[in-house]
């Protein structure tokens, strides 16, 4: 199972996360809704435990994100004491379960596993934007209805920028969805994957390369500011 915890206090979340660790759970970290968006678009995670009161982007936003864009995780919502008057104000994002703080590492614990259970939706096996469509099952892909031949490497990289929704994907997230074993990023296996693909897209360029930070589809949340290098 794996678990994504959401919370802006670096040490709790930490601690949380060494918890689920543990006990056989593999669990990671972010410390705010934008960082935490990036990573469940990417796909992969059974559970999110997502602090409500996170700043910026608040907890019940992240929520709706997440039910509105079809992102096949389960939310647990963790609450403020005196915040949460019943059970549907809780819930009214659209989280699966909700934990009151202060909690105990036993009753989180539990209520991972109950949600991490449940039966997870199928994904769509096309998946499109701009023009661009994978038939997941099928292994195939096109531009505006050209085929593309794409290598099985690429067609994992364009598939994972796309389930991306838009959003910056990282060099290391990359290696980490696509290749089957480890490959160092300064092997410019990342790069070179991308030139090809790239290539076989044609114009207009639909795959920015955002400095610092990695690659997205054309016209993410953020809007321009990449660049095709």
């Amino acid at each position: 199972m794996r678990v994504l915890v959401v919370k802006d206090e670096e040490s709790l979340a930490e601690a949380i996360g060494a918890g689920l660790r543990r006990d056989a759970v593999t669990a990671e970290t972010a410390r705010d809704g934008r960082e935490a968006l990036a990573k469940l678009r990417l796909g992969g995670y059974d559970v999110v435990v997502l602090d409500r009161d996170l700043p910026g982007l608040h907890g019940d936003e992240v929520c709706r994100q997440v039910i509105g864009q079809r992102l096949l995780t389960r939310v647990l919502m963790l609450t403020s004491p005196g915040t949460v008057h019943h059970r549907p104000d809780a819930l009214g994002p659209g989280a699966d379960d909700y934990l009151t703080k202060p909690f105990t590492h036993e009753e989180l614990l539990a209520r991972v596993l109950a949600l991490g259970r449940r039966p997870r939706p199928v994904p769509a096996p096309v998946i499109a934007h701009a023009g661009v469509t994978v038939d997941t099952a099928r292994g195939l892909a096109a531009r505006d209805g050209r085929p593309l031949a794409l290598s099985h490497t690429e067609l994992g990289v364009l598939e994972v920028l796309l389930r991306a929704r838009g959003a910056v994907v990282s060099g290391d997230d990359l290696i980490e969805e696509v290749w089957e074993e480890h490959t160092s990023y300064r092997t410019n296996a990342v790069r070179v994957t991308l030139g090809t693909l790239r290539a076989k897209l044609g114009d207009p360029p639909l795959i920015e390369t955002v400095p610092g930070a990695g690659f997205r589809m054309a016209g993410g949340p953020d809007g321009g500011g990449g660049t095709n290098g």
